[in-house]
């Protein structure tokens, strides 16, 4: 088991500038290592295998503070064989990307999937953020994704950066719990994905069916991938044409619209149910 290291006093250190410096994307592209931050993400991390069956987390920067606080953690991060450094405040201040950074950021392996492989294993519910520039928004689609039982998330690439330190923060961990291809041309997505049997289905505000009407009709129990647009221009009409129908979320009230992470929530949880209901849902039908 790795010995924690001793306190790291100068946030000038090598191995502090080499996880600094993970903030910045190319630098997470040329080392394919991103940082998670906090006692969720980290946990998630430690947690975690590669497909190789090896560790995801590799290094762990923890104040004495939040060892004290959470011993769990750390001593499973040691157990995955990650290297556990009790730093400064200082130090998590230089690392952190946030404004009160936890205590605890973690130095971990990327975790993008081949897109072949997710269409190898026959989802049945997927999300695809296409053109989707906001990080917060991409790591909230995704622990949307996860809550309601998807099996995959693509990110084309036009999308953000799926390791941006803000899309981490905003998956609270769902980066660990599910596959997700990236950088994947929005057209090859969907024709992938239709040769594998499932149905796109395209979510924007203009679109000419309603999504209580498709519920009512009966037709989304079948394998679905719901795609998401940009956040304030929603998906060009030529993305709209790829797709086997553009559904409308209805809004009953006044609001002008939903912003996109509430909208996938509800598009997602309405086919989780769908499949559900008509018995297709592999997690209900395995278990």
């Amino acid at each position: 088991m790795p010995p924690v290291s001793p306190e790291l006093i100068s946030p000038r250190s090598a191995r502090v500038s080499a996880a600094r410096r993970l903030a910045k994307r190319n630098f997470r592209g040329k080392d394919r290592l991103f940082l998670a931050e906090g006692p969720q993400a980290v946990r998630e991390g430690a947690g975690h295998r590669g497909a190789d069956g090896g560790a995801t987390l590799v290094e762990l920067f923890a104040t004495v503070e939040a060892a004290e606080r959470y011993p769990d953690i750390v001593g499973e991060a040691r157990d995955a064989g990650a290297r556990v450094h009790l730093a400064s405040e200082e130090v998590i201040a230089e690392i952190s990307t946030t404004v009160t950074p936890q205590g605890l950021v973690g130095v971990c392996r990327f975790l993008d999937t081949p897109f072949e492989e997710i269409l190898a294993a026959r989802p049945r519910l997927v999300a695809v953020l296409a053109h989707v520039r906001d990080p917060g928004n991409a790591g909230t689609v995704l622990r949307c994704a996860d809550a309601a039982g998807a099996e995959a998330v693509i990110l084309t690439d036009a999308s953000v950066d799926l390791y941006n330190p803000k899309a981490v923060r905003a998956s609270v961990g769902s980066h660990f719990h599910l596959p997700v291809a990236v950088g994947v041309p929005v057209e090859r997505a969907v024709a992938g994905l239709k040769e594998a049997g499932v149905r796109i289905l395209a979510a924007d505000g203009a679109g000419d069916r309603d999504l209580d009407e498709e519920l009512d009709k009966g037709t989304m129990g079948g394998p679905t991938a719901w795609v998401f647009g940009n956040e304030a221009w929603g998906l060009p009409e030529e993305t709209r044409a790829l797709a086997d129908a553009v559904v409308r979320v209805p809004i009953h009230g006044r609001a002008e619209s939903l912003n996109l992470a509430t909208a996938a929530a509800v598009c997602l949880y309405a086919s989780a149910r769908a499949q559900r209901a008509s018995g297709g849902c592999r997690s209900v039908t395995e278990s």
